[in-house]
């Protein structure tokens, strides 16, 4: 059908290569086009295009419309002279509506869904219904429509987040499989008896959920899964020594009956967690895995690109004789941490004297702060296996009971703490790594003098598609013309994407240049279409 309109217009096959169709400028044009300021305005301001397509600027139609036929031709008649007045303003007004043949589909923020509660009178409404707006990075995703509030301590996770969630698991993923992790996945729901069976139904108080069925069995909603995992290990009966170590991981709901949540995802009711669980055959096995999973840790939060800290912790209610933690240093944080600044000693303030100033290990001064717990690890030795008889059998063929150990990170608490300390107080700034997407690309606002410049901004999504294939479903174009760039910018800010590329009055420089904005570091750079996917192709997509 295409094809059939082209020759019907006049056009030769050449015209794909080139302006309306392919995006390009022709370069003996070019040279025209920055010699006479008339020409250089006309084919690409918006009067042009009204000219073009034969609407009134304020003059009498029929000549606007020869006009701006007139100026749009000037720069093709060489190159073309096949093409007709009719012919171009038919191809043109097909390109305005309909978009070059045989494009990829490009990704466009109309279509998403993402409510974009920026505007201070849709934030008001909000601040009511989410409780207290207590901490920054709440504040900034519900402003940004990130998250939206159900109920006290439980939000619905719209798609940007889960985008940015989807891509923390696989962090998370690869770091556990590289160590041996193999992935499971639990229910949600858990025996009252396996938890009475361990103590902690009662040890846990108020915490867990509890709820009964239709035969009045009751159980709970998992905030740990420490008692089903054994039961199941327990089940097999025939673990063999040679199939350990073995550790086991979910992500999955998790749920917390917290007396009053608080500071967004960072204390809900309702959260994401990734959960490993470990059985060795002895303790120095089981020591020399827990160091293997905390280095693990450490290479997740490396990648992540933000400070953590790992410190001495209480084993609290899950038990064990070796525990640690992985604070985000913020002063939103709820932990009091102490740090020495001598050696690598720190630690939670709970395991150690209250009056103790100085380290123990050094001697040297211990600073306090605060922290956000991100992770945490438990050596737990044969606390649980014991109670529910985990069992492994020797070379010799007799049982020994397993080590274990218990390894938690919390998802939608990693999400929130990356933003409470990496975002400013109205733009919200991701990790590179999991920002939902990399790029948004913002044309011109329709009617504007720089209007004719998304045509280029199109050439340069396709382009940048064909050339950086890992980039492709993380591209957005913010399609909303009807605002302008500086209000979409503003937007892009709060959304938090790593890069902005804008097609403002430099792409119609020889050759055409795009303002690019580095958000995470400021930096605001010129660049042009092969050198946008040259920086392009440097990122790491997940």
């Amino acid at each position: 059908m295409l094809s059939r309109r082209k020759a019907s217009s006049g056009i030769s096959p050449a015209l794909s290569r080139f302006g309306l169709w392919g995006h390009h400028v022709p370069r003996h044009c070019l040279s025209d086009w920055r010699a006479g300021p008339s020409l250089r305005e006309a084919p690409f301001g918006a009067c042009a295009h009204r000219k073009a397509l034969g609407g009134e600027t304020g003059s009498d139609r029929g000549s606007s419309m020869a006009l701006g036929m007139k100026w749009l031709l000037r720069g093709w008649k060489e190159l073309l002279p096949g093409l007709t007045a009719r012919g171009l303003q038919q191809q043109y007004r097909y390109r305005c509506h309909h978009g070059p043949p045989h494009r990829a589909k490009r990704l466009v923020l109309s279509q998403l869904f993402q409510p974009l509660n920026l505007r201070e009178d849709s934030v008001v409404g909000l601040e009511s219904k989410s409780d207290d707006l207590t901490c920054k990075s709440q504040r900034l995703m519900i402003q940004a429509g990130l998250i939206y509030p159900s109920s006290p301590g439980c939000y619905y996770y719209m798609p940007y987040t889960v985008r940015a969630m989807e891509k923390l698991v696989k962090v998370i993923d690869q770091e556990m499989q590289a160590i041996g992790g193999q992935k499971l996945n639990m229910p949600s729901l858990s025996s009252a008896e396996l938890w009475r069976t361990s103590g902690r139904w009662d040890l846990m108080g108020k915490e867990l959920f509890r709820l009964a069925d239709r035969h009045s069995k009751e159980y709970c909603l998992g905030p740990t899964h420490e008692e089903t995992i054994a039961d199941l290990i327990a089940s097999q009966g025939n673990l063999s020594y040679k199939q350990l170590p073995l550790l086991l991981y979910q992500i999955t709901r998790k749920f917390r009956d917290e007396p009053k949540p608080r500071f967004g995802l960072l204390r809900s009711r309702e959260f994401y967690m990734k959960d490993m669980y470990t059985f060795d055959t002895c303790e120095e096995a089981a020591r020399q895995t827990y160091s293997l999973v905390c280095e693990a840790y450490c290479n997740v939060f490396n990648s992540l690109g933000f400070r953590f800290v790992k410190v001495q912790a209480d084993t609290g209610s899950i038990g064990g004789s070796m525990s640690h933690e992985f604070q985000v240093p913020a002063g939103i944080g709820e932990d009091r941490l102490v740090i020495c600044s001598n050696c690598s000693f720190s630690a939670n303030v709970e395991t150690i004297n209250p009056d103790q100033t100085d380290c123990p290990v050094c001697k040297g001064k211990l600073a306090e702060t605060k922290g956000i717990e991100v992770g945490h690890t438990f050596y737990l030795g044969t606390k649980y296996s014991s109670v529910f008889n985990v069992t492994f059998h020797t070379a010799q063929n007799k049982p020994v009971l397993a080590e274990m150990g218990c390894y938690g990170l919390g998802i939608t608490r990693i999400l929130a703490a990356s933003l409470e300390v990496l975002s400013t107080e109205d733009s919200i700034h991701w990790p590179t790594l999991i920002a939902p997407y990399q790029v948004c690309l913002i044309p011109p606002k329709k009617g504007s003098r720089e209007e004719m410049g998304a045509v280029l901004m199109d050439n340069l999504y396709d382009s940048m598609i064909e050339a950086v294939p890992q980039i492709k479903g993380d591209a957005v174009l913010d399609d909303r013309t009807h605002l302008t760039i500086g209000k979409r910018l503003k937007d892009a800010n709060r959304l938090g994407y790593p890069y902005v590329v804008i097609a403002g009055k430099k792409v119609f420089d020889d050759p055409p240049e795009f303002e690019v904005w580095n958000q995470n570091t400021g930096e605001i750079m010129f660049l042009t279409k092969e050198g946008i996917i040259e920086l392009l192709s440097k990122v790491q997509v997940l």
